[in-house]
C-alpha cells in the first residue's frame, strides 16, 4: 500500500462519493492518502486483480478505470469479490484527483464488517401509523 500512497501527488486527493459512515468521503493529500491504505491489509488479502478496463475521455489528464479485485477477508478467511469504477486525474505522471465509486456495503461484506457497519448507520426516521396517515 505504500507503493501506491507514492502514486499519488503531494496535494492529490482521493474523493469516495459512495462511503458510508465509518469510512472518509474525502482524503487531502499523500499523507492522508497513506494513512487511509496502511489498514487496508488488515482487513483484506488481496491476491489478485485479474480483470481492468481504461476507458479514455476526451481530457488527455483523465481516465476512468473498472477493475476487479479478488481475495480473501483477513477476519473470516473467506474468498470474496469487489467491483470498482475508478476516475483518475494525472499531473506529471502522480494522481491529482482519485475519485472512487466503490460500494461500501460489499467492502464492509468483505473484509467481515458489515455489522459494523450497519451499527453504525442513523436510524431511519420512523414513518407514520397508518391511522394518522
Amino acid at each position: 500500500m505504500t507503493a501506491v500512497a507514492e502514486l499519488w501527488a503531494q496535494h492529490g486527493t482521493a474523493e469516495f462519493p459512495f462511503a458510508a459512515q465509518v469510512s472518509p468521503r474525502t482524503l487531502a493529500g499523500r499523507e492522508a492518502v497513506r494513512g487511509y491504505l496502511a489498514g487496508y491489509p488488515e482487513h483484506l488479502d488481496v491476491q489478485a486483480i485479474p480483470t481492468v478496463t481504461v476507458h479514455h475521455t476526451d481530457r488527455p489528464d483523465t481516465i476512468v478505470v473498472e477493475f476487479t479485485a479478488h481475495g480473501r477477508t483477513v477476519r473470516t478467511g473467506e474468498p470474496y469479490r469487489l467491483d470498482y469504477i475508478t476516475v483518475i486525474t494525472v499531473e506529471d505522471g502522480l494522481i491529482t484527483h482519485y475519485r472512487d465509486y466503490w460500494n461500501s456495503l460489499a467492502a464492509a461484506s468483505a473484509a467481515g464488517m458489515l455489522p459494523e457497519l450497519l451499527a453504525s448507520l442513523p436510524s431511519p426516521p420512523s414513518l407514520p401509523s397508518p391511522a394518522a396517515r
